[in-house]
């Protein structure tokens, strides 16, 4: 696997660690276990651990099955929070 030129601008770890708290916080609502959420993704408990951590960045189908395990859409799943405005490596809103 090629590696990355650059590390990854601040902004996209901050969503990655947002979106594995997210995670968390549907899986307990779900009221499913790390391993329940793995088994029904068809991952280790490890990977979903570190999707939660923010380790990790999960594959689409994988953020698919993830929102289908949960019962919540894909939206719901990654689309929670605010986002803020473009500027110097901030986050790009899609206005632009």
């Amino acid at each position: 696997m090629p590696t990355r030129r650059q590390p990854l601008p601040d902004w996209v770890l901050n969503r990655r660690r947002e979106l594995g708290q997210r995670i968390v916080e549907l899986r307990h609502a779900a009221s499913l276990s790390q391993d329940q959420l793995a088994g029904r993704v068809g991952v280790d408990r490890r990977t979903i651990q570190r999707y939660e951590n923010g380790g990790r960045d999960p594959r689409f189908v994988e953020l698919l099955l993830i929102a289908d395990a949960i019962g919540v859409t894909l939206e719901e799943l990654v689309c929670q929070w605010p986002r803020p405005i473009r500027d110097g490596g901030r986050e790009p809103t899609g206005a632009e």
